[in-house]
C-alpha cells in the first residue's frame, strides 16, 4: 500500500527516480511499482534527465524520452512523471532537481532512488553530501539480497543517514540491449510497455546501429 493510509498531519513520503530512460522498459515499471508498495511512498516523482553530466549524449532526443516516460507510466496510481530537468536545460543535477522537490514541498520527506552502480558512483555526482542530507538514499537491491559488491562512498561523509535498501524484482533488461534489438531488426516485445513500444516504432527511434 502507499502511504495514504498514514495518521492525518504525517509528513508525505515522496521518492524520486531519475535517469535517462533511454527509453523506459518493464524493469523500470517494476522498480516503481516496488519503491511505491515497500517504501510507503505518497508518491514517486520519475525524473527523466536533461542531459547527463557523467553520460556521452542520450540517443533520443530530451521531448522523445520525456513522451516515452510518459507514455510508460501513465495511469500508474501515485507516480508523477517531473519534466523538471529538462524544463531547467543545460547538465542534468540531482542536487539542484531534490533542491527543486524540497522547495515544492518543504514538509515532506524525501527519498532518493538508485541503483547499486549509480549509488557506487556518487562521489563524481556535484555535491553529493549536500543532496544525501535533502534526502533519504535508498538503493535497489535484487530480492534475493544478493549483494552486488558496490562501493558505498557515504560511509566516509559526515551527517549523512545510512541508505536504505529496497528489495527488487529485477529483470534481465537494459536500455542498450532495446536500442541494440532495434538496430538489428529485433522484436522489442515484453521489454517495453507497447505504449512505448508504439512511440519508438513511429518515430523511427534507435534503427541505427550508431544509436546503440
Amino acid at each position: 500500500m502507499t502511504g495514504a493510509g498514514r495518521e492525518a498531519g504525517a509528513p508525505a513520503r515522496i521518492g524520486i527516480f531519475g535517469g535517462s530512460f533511454d527509453p523506459p522498459h518493464v524493469g523500470h515499471l517494476l522498480l516503481a511499482h516496488d519503491a511505491l508498495d515497500a517504501l510507503h511512498l505518497d508518491r514517486l516523482l520519475v525524473v527523466p534527465a536533461g542531459t547527463q553530466p557523467l553520460k556521452g549524449g542520450s540517443r533520443a532526443s530530451a521531448q522523445d524520452r520525456l513522451a516515452m516516460v510518459r507514455a510508460c507510466f501513465d495511469g500508474m496510481p501515485g507516480v508523477e512523471v517531473d519534466p523538471v530537468e529538462i524544463d531547467r536545460g543545460g547538465l542534468s543535477y540531482m542536487v539542484d532537481t531534490v533542491e527543486h522537490v524540497a522547495r515544492r514541498w518543504p514538509s515532506a520527506e524525501l527519498l532518493l532512488l538508485l541503483g547499486a552502480d549509480a549509488a557506487a558512483d556518487l562521489p563524481a555526482w556535484r555535491d553529493p553530501v549536500r543532496l544525501l542530507q535533502l534526502a533519504q538514499l535508498v538503493v535497489a537491491v535484487r530480492a534475493d539480497g544478493s549483494a552486488s559488491g558496490a562501493a558505498e562512498p557515504w560511509i566516509e561523509w559526515p551527517d549523512i543517514r545510512p541508505p536504505q535498501r529496497l528489495a527488487s524484482r529485477r529483470v534481465d533488461v537494459s536500455s542498450s540491449e532495446i536500442r541494440s534489438r532495434i538496430a538489428a531488426g529485433r522484436s522489442i516485445r515484453g521489454f517495453v510497455p507497447e505504449a512505448v513500444a508504439s512511440h519508438i516504432a513511429a518515430s523511427g527511434l534507435y534503427l541505427s546501429r550508431n544509436a546503440c
